[in-house]
C-alpha cells in the first residue's frame, strides 16, 4: 500500500503543477503542453482507483480533443512559429525526458494498479457483479443524470461562444450567404441554352 500511496502522491502534484501552469504560461502553445501533461496525471490516478475505462476516456477523448484546440490557438492567435523554430534544439532534451517520464508514469500507474486485488483497494470504482463500463453507465445515467445534462448544456453554451468568438466580419472578404442561397428560384440559377452543332463556345 505504501507504493500504492507513493503513486498518488506523485500523480497529483505533477497534476496539480501542470494545472497551474496552464493558466500561468505566457505563451499558449506551452498551455496546451501543460494540459496535455495534466490529462494523462488524471488518467493515471483513474487507473491507480480501479477505473480503467474513464482513464482511457481520458486519454483519447481529451488529449485528442487538445490536438483540435491546439489547431484552434494557431488559427485564432497568429502563433509565430519562426520564432518557437529557434529553441527546438534547446528544448530537445527537455522534451524526450518529459516524455520517458509520463511513460514512466502510465507504465508505473498500471503496475501498481495490478500489484494489488481490486477489494484490496479503498474507495474502489468498480463494484465487483459490475463491470467498470456498466458501473459507470449505471451511476452517470441514474444517480447524477441531472449534472450530466447541465454539463452538456455548459459545452453546448461554449461552443456557441466560440464560434461567435471566432466569426469575425472582414472588409473586402467575400462571405457565404446562406439565406440568398436557399431563397433564389430557378430562373435566377439557370440558363437554358439551345447550342446548334458548330455554334458552341470554344
Amino acid at each position: 500500500m505504501i507504493l500504492q500511496a507513493i503513486a498518488f502522491y506523485l500523480f497529483s502534484a505533477i497534476l496539480l503543477i501542470s494545472g497551474f501552469m496552464v493558466i500561468t504560461a505566457r505563451n499558449p502553445v506551452h498551455s496546451v503542453l501543460f494540459l496535455i501533461l495534466a490529462f494523462l496525471n488524471a488518467a493515471a490516478l483513474f487507473v491507480l482507483l480501479g477505473a480503467e475505462f474513464l482513464a482511457m476516456i481520458l486519454v483519447v477523448v481529451y488529449v485528442g480533443a487538445v490536438a483540435v484546440l491546439f489547431l484552434f490557438v494557431v488559427m485564432m492567435l497568429n502563433v509565430d512559429f519562426a520564432e518557437l523554430k529557434k529553441g527546438v534544439q534547446a528544448y530537445l532534451i527537455p522534451g524526450l525526458a518529459v516524455g520517458l517520464l509520463l511513460l514512466a508514469e502510465l507504465i508505473g500507474a498500471v503496475a501498481v494498479r495490478w500489484s494489488f486485488p481490486q477489494h484490496a483497494m479503498k474507495g474502489a470504482a468498480t463494484p465487483a457483479n459490475l463491470s467498470n463500463t456498466a458501473a459507470l453507465g449505471h451511476i452517470l445515467y441514474t444517480e447524477y443524470v441531472y449534472y450530466f445534462e447541465v454539463a452538456g448544456l455548459i459545452l453546448l453554451v461554449a461552443m456557441i461562444g466560440a464560434i461567435v468568438l471566432t466569426l469575425r466580419r472582414r472588409a473586402g472578404v467575400r462571405r457565404q450567404k446562406a439565406w440568398d442561397q436557399i431563397s433564389r428560384d430557378r430562373a435566377e440559377t439557370l440558363a437554358l441554352v439551345d447550342a446548334k452543332p458548330g455554334e458552341g463556345v470554344e
